[in-house]
């Protein structure tokens, strides 16, 4: 059967990959191709949109640019899959070498008003409230790094009810899977500070201890904040390697 045809429109200056890459976007956006899944044959969304080839795949190629897509050889394109951690423990030098997954423990769990530069960050209005969670990930039954995690409640209720002690160490996939939010990317930035006595007790480091602290700003497919999230840890445990090349 033939594809129906969907015209692209183009704005002025705008090239028409680049129109096309736009509208692409959009339908994963919506959902039509969720993360993890295969976009149909190249042929067929160029006859969906009545474009030519070549200017199909130089809008795949955008995307695949902006790591919004993947295109896997003898495969196919696929939309990519959300991130399943980039953990801040490689911010860290613990346990180098052990290859043992941190655990994770949550120590708090509360729906509260949600401080300026989190509600700034989440695009949250003055007076609105957020999931927040504090946690705790350890190695060898040590504490290594505090994390304060900030959730809009619009999209992260199911998470205010229920057992937390049975979650997973991970909690992208999760959100993913009970929430249906996709993290696709993630901002840190990192800074350094001391600890206040609340949180040199989950690390079990005096108050005042210095410590290196990474604030995240994550975002789903459609470029939301949906999660800010502070992570501290002993600053003297602190190691970052960039490569330059």
């Amino acid at each position: 059967m033939t594809p129906s045809l969907t015209v692209v429109p183009v704005e002025p200056g705008q090239s028409r990959y680049a129109a096309l890459a736009a509208a692409l976007r959009a339908r994963v956006v919506a959902g039509e191709w969720p993360p993890g899944s295969a976009l149909p044959a190249e042929q067929t969304l160029a006859a969906e949109h009545g474009v030519a080839l070549g200017t199909l795949r130089r809008a795949l190629e955008l995307l695949a640019d902006r790591g919004l897509i993947e295109r896997i050889h003898g495969r196919g394109t696929f939309v990519r899959a959300g991130m399943t951690g980039g953990t801040m423990m490689r911010f860290f030098r613990f346990g180098e070498g052990t290859g043992e997954v941190p655990a994770s423990r949550i120590v708090s769990r509360q729906v509260l008003v949600a401080p300026a530069e989190v509600a700034r960050r989440l695009g949250l209005a003055r007076g609105d409230t957020a999931l927040r969670l504090q946690r705790v990930r350890s190695l060898s039954g040590q504490p290594c790094v505090y994390e304060e995690i900030w959730l809009p409640l619009a999209l992260f209720a199911d998470l205010a009810e229920g057992e937390a002690a049975a979650w997973s160490d991970l909690l992208y996939p999760m959100f993913a899977e009970r929430c249906g939010v996709h993290v696709h990317r993630a901002v840190d930035e990192i800074a350094f500070g001391a600890l206040t006595a609340a949180q040199g007790r989950h690390l079990a480091l005096p108050a005042g201890h210095p410590c290196a602290l990474v604030t995240r700003s994550a975002y789903d497919l459609a470029g939301h904040c949906v999660e800010v999230r502070y992570t501290r840890g002993d600053a003297h445990a602190f190691h970052y390697t960039v490569t330059i090349t």
